[in-house]
């Protein structure tokens, strides 16, 4: 996966996937699965596999030929049932601001899990996912709704906002999300 009009490459930040994972994976009061857009291969951004990004758990994981196998076959979100979830989890990375936002089955399966109770969550550009999708009123999801996410500064700062296709704190607000953020950009919110 690359940013559209560049020759530089982008995808999933594998520690976002990882973490949410690592603890809902070994509790067996849980079962995950995990989805991509389009099926196969999930794309991993070359950056979040750094020595300096990629913390102990992530190398883990990317060390794993097992998990790494799994995120390299992995059925698209088209075949997943929503009914069947009582949580959806996007993740993060530049490449899903080009997969995620405006896909009609994620559409289908945020409203499918949130009318039956479930709980709607992301972490980072995972957000994007959200931006989308309207409800049965024509109103968008995150009207009204405070969430976060990667912020304009933290692009300016991520050397990124050349390359990301818009800018999500602003798509956000724009869409009137009550979007907040750290004061210290890259802290956690």
């Amino acid at each position: 996966h690359q940013f559209d009009g560049f020759d530089k490459e982008t995808g999933l930040w594998l520690s976002e996937l990882v973490h949410f994972y690592d603890v809902f994976h070994n509790d067996p009061d849980y079962q995950v699965d995990l989805y991509n857009i389009k099926g196969g291969e999930t794309p991993l951004d070359p950056v979040s596999l750094n020595r300096v990004t990629l913390d102990r758990l992530s190398r883990s994981y990317y060390e794993n030929d097992v998990f790494m196998h799994k995120l390299k076959h992995l059925p698209a979100v088209s075949e997943a049932d929503p009914s069947q979830y009582d949580v959806i989890y996007f993740t993060g990375g530049h490449g899903v601001m080009y997969d995620f936002t405006g896909n009609p089955y994620i559409e289908e399966a945020v409203n499918t899990i949130y009318d039956n109770g479930g709980i709607i969550s992301s972490v980072c550009h995972g957000t994007c996912a959200l931006l989308e999708v309207k409800r049965p009123n024509h109103r968008f999801f995150i009207d009204g709704k405070t969430l976060t996410g990667f912020s304009n500064v933290e692009e300016i700062l991520a050397n990124r906002k050349k390359y990301v296709p818009f800018a999500l704190e602003t798509a956000l607000k724009v869409k009137e999300a009550k979007y907040r953020k750290s004061k210290i950009p890259m802290k956690g919110y």
